[in-house]
């Protein structure tokens, strides 16, 4: 641990910015983990894109059809890969709550900067407020890492920003992850925005919040690594802007980037994004591999079509 318990806020607001991309999973031809492969687009997303930070083991990476043992191998690998040169945050997510804690337990203990806990599905709870609150103070009261709450529509309901400005008075919150209306993160961010980060998966909306709520980081998911090569880091590029206050200047990268957009927008089967991603990937001459059920993998014909819109994207290779 690089902090204390009580200290975990004040670290996270110093040192969680910039821009983390949450990691896909590269699964072999027998779908078996391929440990190599992360390795390698680990030290590609560091060394040559300057990804600031990585979300591990989340749903881009296919937690849920992970063992145990998987997981926890995941989470070494990437604190191993990333070794001070990049910060980690552990998805330990599970509807099983000793799960949750074994994972967040393991993460403290192999030397990763944050974990990040995903809002529980709450069958036939319809005043979810206490409910919340105390399942978030029962993982914190656990452990001392860093605790980013997630709330996304995945789990049959949002978080209402009330909710969760409760919950970040408990010590080691120290962000969310909310994946909501714009409404509802801005409003969250006038409540707690000095305490904790507060962040959204969007980067279409990342220098706006930059520009507009003050926000310092982009928690996260693949756009880093996929709007990026090592000779063209536009996403970099507005960030950076963005931070010394040259909005005009940031604008204008950002919006350049609209023709791979599109395409990813375009060729993006709706039933199967990570097999998407994967190929993505495998486009740009990192490691896709395959994915695991219940997750479908691309026909020819789709590939085919996500080929000839990322040849026309614009990218520089």
């Amino acid at each position: 641990m690089k902090y204390s318990k009580h200290d975990a806020k004040a670290y996270a607001k110093e040192n969680m910015r910039g821009i983390w991309a949450a990691a896909l999973n590269p699964f072999k031809e027998d779908l078996s983990f391929d440990d190599a492969g992360l390795r390698s687009n680990i030290r590609h997303w560091i060394d040559d894109l300057d990804i600031q930070g990585l979300f591990i083991a989340g749903k881009q990476g296919e937690f849920f059809s992970m063992t145990l043992e998987e997981r926890k191998r995941n989470f070494e690998i990437a604190v191993d890969e990333c070794d001070g040169k990049a910060g980690t945050i552990m998805s330990v997510s599970d509807q099983n709550l000793e799960t949750v804690l074994e994972l967040a337990q393991h993460a403290q203990d192999c030397g990763a900067d944050y974990i990040v806990v995903h809002a529980p599905v709450l069958s036939f709870v319809h005043d979810r407020g206490e409910v919340l609150y105390q399942y978030y103070k029962a993982i914190c009261d656990k452990v001392d890492i860093g605790i980013a709450m997630w709330s996304h529509p995945d789990s049959g309901y949002l978080m209402q920003p009330e909710e969760c400005a409760r919950i970040a008075e408990l010590p080691n919150i120290v962000a969310i992850k909310y994946s909501v209306p714009r409404d509802m993160y801005v409003r969250l961010t006038e409540m707690v925005g000095d305490r904790i980060h507060v962040s959204t998966a969007s980067e279409e909306e990342w220098l706006d919040n930059v520009e507009q709520l003050g926000w310092k980081l982009y928690l996260c998911s693949s756009p880093p690594y996929q709007l990026q090569t090592r000779f063209d880091k536009r996403m970099n590029d507005y960030t950076k802007l963005a931070f010394e206050g040259r909005f005009a200047e940031a604008r204008k990268v950002r919006d350049s980037l609209d023709p791979v957009r599109d395409a990813m927008k375009l060729s993006r089967p709706a039933d199967k994004p990570q097999a998407f991603g994967k190929y993505w990937l495998e486009l740009l001459g990192q490691v896709g591999g395959r994915v695991r059920r219940p997750m479908l993998e691309l026909s020819d014909a789709e590939k085919s079509a996500v080929k000839t819109a990322f040849e026309g994207c614009g990218l520089k290779l």
